[in-house]
């Protein structure tokens, strides 16, 4: 069993059981204290920033959406919203959505009329 610890020094991730409520020490799922709980990611000053990255993708660039303060739920059916829109493939890592290739201008409309303030972040 792996066990990934915050800064603070409380469970965040247990291999066993996912991600771990840090109020009650549960997982997510079995969560009792009803806190809100946002995912990992910069979204410390609630402006969702989109990155362009290309380092470790053998030259093809994905669009990163990072600053999302919203749940795992919510945040699987936006990433589902934002890859229909643009017709790509994707994935979530670590709170943050990747979609393939550049789709920063599609994506920023999108997410200001779901109520986001958005930033073009990054080449």
């Amino acid at each position: 069993m792996s066990r990934r610890a915050s800064r603070s020094g409380g469970l965040v991730y247990s291999t066993d059981k996912g991600r771990m409520c840090p109020g009650c020490l549960r997982p997510l799922t079995d969560c009792v204290c009803k806190t809100k709980h946002p995912t990992l990611g910069d979204a410390g000053d609630g402006v969702v920033r989109l990155h362009r990255e290309t380092k470790g993708r053998k030259g093809s660039g994905v669009t990163l959406v990072r600053g999302l303060a919203v749940d795992e739920v919510e945040l699987k059916a936006l990433a589902k919203a934002l890859k229909a829109a643009c017709g790509v493939g994707g994935a979530i890592k670590d709170g943050v959505i990747e979609l393939q290739g550049e789709q920063r201008e599609k994506i920023k409309p999108l997410l200001e009329s779901r109520g986001y303030k958005v930033k073009i972040a990054g080449g």
